[in-house]
């Protein structure tokens, strides 16, 4: 079992930046990524951003290439999201994820534990 526990989302202002953070327990040994999805109102969780377990690749969504970027702590087990130039359509409920399998790290489907997910609401 893995436990993820997110932290830091809020409330900020259109342009703003906010920097979300997981926390990774349990079994992580076999982890091969880390992941950030994110699902707004009425929508599908969509990929967002992954890190591999080392930390040394890095990938994103088209969308949020240039405004957010992933790392990892690999002494504190922890990953991070800096989302810088937020926009309104950046509000969802942000989670983290974690693959043990490497085959797709964009795939929702492929990441078998998640955290509860952490609000960003972003206003105009």
């Amino acid at each position: 079992q893995v436990q993820l526990v997110e932290s830091g989302g809020g409330l900020v202002q259109a342009g703003g930046s906010l920097r979300l953070s997981c926390a990774a327990s349990g079994r992580t040994f076999s982890t091969y990524f880390m992941g950030w999805f994110r699902q707004a109102l009425g929508k599908e969780r969509e990929f967002v951003a992954a890190i591999t377990w080392s930390g040394r690749w890095t990938y994103y969504a088209d969308s949020m290439k240039g405004r957010f970027t992933v790392s990892r702590d690999n002494a504190k087990n922890t990953m991070y999201l800096q989302m810088n130039s937020l926009k309104p359509e950046d509000t969802a409920v942000y989670y983290c994820a974690v693959d043990r399998r490497g085959n797709s790290y964009w795939d929702r489907l492929e990441y078998e534990y998640w955290g509860q997910g952490t609000q960003v609401t972003v206003s105009s």
